[in-house]
Order: C-alpha cells, then sequence, then structure tokens
C-alpha cells in the first residue's frame, strides 16, 4: 500500500513480512536475492529496519534508499545500518535477482569486540551510489567468508556461537574495508578532481561570504554539492590528504583569521562573526589548537 511504513524490528519480522523461511538464527539470518517476492501491493511502502545489513547482487532489486536505487552490475556490494528508511519501488517476482542480503540485529554484536567499533566502518552509512565493486578474487573471499557465517548459524548453535558468527561478520567488513581502499585508489583520479573542485569550492564560499547567513560550512554542505555522502566524502578526502575534511575547512578558516587579524583592525569577537561563529570563544579556542596562540597573542607577536 502506498504511503504505508513497515517497521521491522527484529529478523523473525523480516522473514515473516516478506515471506521468507522462519530463521534459523534470532538474531542473523541470510536472504537468496532469487527468493524475493514483493507484491505490487508494496509498492511505494517504506521500510524502517532495526537491523544491519549487507548485500551482494547482480541488479536493481527495486529498492530505493533515500533518493539513492540499488543499479548493481555483477559483483556489487551495498551496506545500511539500522533505521536507514528504504522505498520499495517496484514488484519483483523469484528468480529475478541472483545474490545474498545478510541481516543481522544490533544485539548480536552487544559486549562484543565489533559492537564497540562498528561505527568505525563508516560504509554503513554510504549512499547506494557509492556501491563497492568487487573482483573475481575479491568476490571469492566475501563469499567464503559467507559460507562460514551461514554454516555457523544453521547447523550450531552453542555458547562458542556468537563469537564466531561475530569474528566472520568482523573478517567480512575488514575486508570490504580493504576492498574500499582498493576502489579509493583506482578511482584516484575522479578523486582528485573532487579535491579540486572542494578546495575552489571551499575558497568560493568565503568570498561569497555565506558564512554571514549560513554560518560556517559544514562536510554535509559539500558532500550535497557533489552529491556523495557526507562519510564516502570524507573518507575519499582521508584517503587523498590523509586528513579529514573539518580538518580543511578549519585550516582555510585560521588562514582567513591570521589575514583578517594582521590586515584589519577588527577585533577578535568581529573576526570571530565575521567568519560564520555564533559564539567567540568558539573561535578562539579553534584558533589557539591550530597555532598554538590565542588570536590576541598570534596579532601581538606579529
Amino acid at each position: 500500500m502506498k504511503d504505508q511504513i513497515i517497521n521491522i524490528n527484529s529478523v523473525s519480522e523480516l522473514c515473516r513480512v516478506f515471506g521468507f523461511d522462519k530463521p534459523k538464527h534470532p538474531l542473523i539470518t541470510l536472504i537468496d536475492t532469487e527468493k524475493i517476492n514483493v507484491p505490487a501491493s508494496y509498492i511505494g511502502s517504506k521500510v524502517v529496519l532495526n537491523l544491519y545489513m549487507i548485500a551482494l547482487k547482480d541488479r536493481d532489486c527495486g529498492i530505493e534508499y533515500g533518493r539513492n536505487h540499488f543499479d548493481f552490475a555483477e559483483g556489487v556490494m551495498a551496506f545500511a545500518a539500522p533505521k536507514q528508511v528504504s522505498t520499495i519501488e517496484k514488484e519483483m517476482k523469484p528468480g529475478e535477482i541472483k545474490g545474498w542480503m545478510l541481516y543481522f540485529h544490533p544485539d548480536l554484536l552487544r559486549g562484543t569486540h565489533l559492537g564497540n567499533i562498528i561505527s568505525e566502518y563508516s560504509f554503513f552509512d554510504y549512499k547506494v551510489v557509492e556501491a563497492l565493486h568487487l573482483s573475481e578474487d575479491e568476490e571469492t573471499l566475501i563469499t567464503t567468508t559467507i559460507t562460514n557465517i551461514t554454516n555457523e548459524f544453521s547447523q550450531r548453535i552453542d555458547s562458542h556461537s556468537q563469537r564466531v558468527i561475530v569474528s566472520n561478520i568482523e573478517l567480512l567488513l575488514n575486508y570490504c574495508l580493504r576492498f574500499y581502499d582498493r576502489q579509493f585508489y583506482t578511482r584516484t583520479t575522479q578523486n582528485k578532481d573532487i579535491l579540486s573542485r572542494f578546495e575552489k569550492e571551499l575558497k568560493a564560499y568565503f568570498e561569497r561570504e555565506e558564512q554571514l547567513e549560513n554560518n560556517l560550512p559544514t562536510i554535509n554542505y559539500f558532500a550535497e554539492k557533489f552529491h556523495l555522502s557526507p562519510h564516502y566524502f570524507s573518507d575519499l578526502l582521508k584517503k587523498e590528504t590523509g586528513r579529514a575534511a573539518k580538518d580543511h575547512i578549519n585550516d582555510h578558516v585560521i588562514e582567513l583569521a591570521k589575514n583578517y587579524l594582521l590586515g584589519t583592525n577588527q577585533s577578535v569577537n568581529e573576526i570571530a562573526y565575521s567568519l560564520g561563529f555564533n559564539y567567540p570563544h568558539y573561535f578562539t579556542r579553534l584558533f589557539k589548537s591550530k597555532t598554538g596562540l590565542t588570536p590576541l597573542a598570534y596579532k601581538q607577536l606579529n
């Protein structure tokens, strides 16, 4: 039904709503995408899953995340974190898509090492268009790891199961981290173009004096300019320059501040406001963290 919102809070609920086999483990399941059956009555529905998803599919599966479609070539992976909203765009019949979708509940990770660090795997917040493209060898490694995970929760559940399953999920994510590094590297020409555009946009933002109305520019602002997710944009800059996007923005602000301090008679407070800070003490704190001096001390020294 169009515009209905389907909230799914467990693996069992996921299987029941979409007609999959009853899960063999309460917190994790692997869905064969060839078994996906989405009736026309679900088109337009929004789905909110309180589950992590890791998927490898070969084509569009009729699901849109935000404004972005799954539209995959062979051997492409995508990820989603709990509470992300997806929209069902079209009817799907069994056998139309090859691949798999691994779903697991956050409770599976509770109290584990992976549970403490999973936020570091920023690709869970990438847009679908920033999916991971795999080579044949990479896909073989991923498939082997998925097989190990599936065998563990399908064939044996004992006191060691959670540790073994979670360890293999962490291995899977570490492989994906490595493969994303390779993908960033092989796309270095496109990435350098984005870096160049970012530097020009950052400079232009202050030349247009947008900070007077909109405050300091944010990572989200530039990511939207380049049609990227904030996490992907940040990771791209980190791979290319070794520094975070926020550091690039702050460094530019500090250079402007130095020019104001030495080239105008404005007070420190006036400079802070002219750079887009709502509170001058935030400006003073940032300036000191970058230069080792307060703005006033810098002006007096020079």
